[in-house]
């Protein structure tokens, strides 16, 4: 077993001991503890309540912090309902850390103030987003590229708050203007209290590779907690990384949506074990879960949504599930998607075209690590 561990951390066989050897634990402005130090990362339209809950119960004790989908700071200055839906919360979520995109200081704080009111551990500042919406409004990566700004609505949160505020960024802008480290200063210097790197720029959105040199630059430029994101697709990765490049902790984001239970694994090979295969019940029923809850929680059209689009990547490494995706997708109805997913568990999956898909066995799946 500790060979194996060894193995998948890229370390010699008689040095698998390091997979314990790394951070395991940091605070965020000497409030919040980050325990376990591996985070569930903001990701639009999916890490709503539902998603995040979801993420816990699978993974007990396993996610240190999560993260809310980006919310407008214009919506809850508004009192868009919409809005402030996306701020609601179960309790064992907490910690939690509520992200906020926009470029209006004053805003800023008000819409800070609001989500501590309802609960809120921790306030993000998005600078790392690339979407030309969020990006043409001044929000997101934009900050990287408006120093002045960035320092004005941290300060603002400064004023209203009474809980630690945090910033997302990425490497920069693009690559003839990677500012990672000078933007990483001037937010602690302004009292961020952490400090998340995406290590792509903007203009590489989630093409190439993440920066993890560029990420370690950081982490040796300041002294508040660096978290590190990008290309963490294996639980490996993420001790690999926290070990390779010194950051108090990691964050996983697209890599948890087909595998919502690579937290558990990461835990495992922390501990030196050999993380347990997740059976094709164990998929399929978890997806039931996500799609009842979005049921029960979300207006119709905003739930069946969502629910296709969770399935449709939850299903990703099944072995044949190409034709269960296309049945899902065109699926009317949370009821129906329910329905093929119950057939799904006890009989091969038929494509639109006739074909045949055996069901996977348990070895299929690409969502554990040995």
């Amino acid at each position: 077993m500790e060979r194996s561990v060894a193995a998948a951390l890229s370390l010699p066989a008689s040095d698998a001991s390091a997979a314990r050897d790394v951070p395991t634990a940091f605070t965020i402005g000497g409030r919040v503890r980050v325990a376990p130090n591996v985070i569930l990362a903001p990701m639009s339209g999916i890490t709503d309540s539902v998603y995040r809950a979801l993420v816990k119960d699978l993974n007990p004790g396993a996610v240190g912090l999560v993260v809310t989908e980006l919310v407008s700071i214009e919506g809850l200055a508004r009192k868009d309902l919409r809005t402030f839906r996306m701020l609601r919360h179960v309790p064992r979520e907490r910690p939690l850390s509520i992200q906020l995109f926009g470029s209006d200081p004053a805003r800023m704080g008000e819409a800070a103030a609001i989500a501590e009111q309802l609960g809120a551990d921790v306030i993000d500042v998005n600078c790392g987003c690339p979407v030309p919406k969020v990006v043409k409004r001044g929000g997101g990566a934009e900050l990287m590229r408006q120093g002045p700004v960035l320092a004005a609505i941290l300060r603002a949160l400064r004023g209203v708050l009474s809980i630690p505020y945090t910033v997302k960024i990425r490497a920069g802008w693009d690559d003839d203007s990677r500012n990672a480290v000078e933007i990483a200063r001037l937010a602690e210097g302004e009292g961020a209290a952490m400090i998340a790197v995406h290590g792509r720029t903007r203009v590489q959105l989630y093409t190439g590779r993440s920066d993890w040199d560029l990420i370690a630059d950081v982490k040796r430029a300041v002294r508040v907690p660096v978290v590190g994101s990008g290309d963490i697709e294996q639980a490996a990765d993420a001790l690999t990384r926290l070990r390779t490049s010194g950051v108090d902790g990691v964050m996983i984001g697209r890599a948890a949506l087909a595998q919502p239970w690579i937290f558990r694994e990461v835990a495992a090979l922390r501990d030196g074990a050999v993380p347990m295969a997740v059976t094709l019940a164990e998929r399929l029923a978890t997806i039931d879960v996500v799609l009842a809850r979005l049921d029960a929680e979300l207006p119709p059209e905003s739930a069946l949504g969502r629910a296709r689009g969770l399935a449709c990547r939850m299903v990703k490494f099944v072995r044949g599930g190409a034709a269960l995706r296309e049945s899902l997708t065109r699926a009317p109805s949370i009821v129906a998607m329910r329905a093929l997913l119950a057939r799904a568990a006890d009989e091969p999956f038929e494509s639109p075209d006739g074909a045949t898909h055996v069901p996977p066995t348990d070895s299929s799946f690409i969502g554990s690590t040995c």
